[in-house]
């Protein structure tokens, strides 16, 4: 099993704040499996975009525009 970046009782956090009551193991397991499948397709999105504009240094606009295909709003 390899180690996360992200930690467990932060999704235990984001789902009850979300309105659920109880949250099993396995939901804040497969969260954080989830949102960091996310992160890292993001963040690699980011380096590809600043090493594009000639940059090594990856900004917030660079985060920005690569996160926009999975913000709905």
């Amino acid at each position: 099993m390899k180690s996360s970046e992200l930690g467990l009782s932060a999704m235990y956090r984001i789902l009850k704040k979300s309105g659920a009551h109880r949250v099993s193991d396995e939901s804040a397991d497969e969260l954080r499996r989830i949102i960091e499948d996310i992160a890292i397709a993001i963040a690699k999105s980011a380096v590809d975009m600043s090493t594009h504009a000639g940059r090594k240094t990856v900004r917030g606009e660079d985060v920005k525009l690569a996160a926009k295909p999975f913000t709905k709003f």
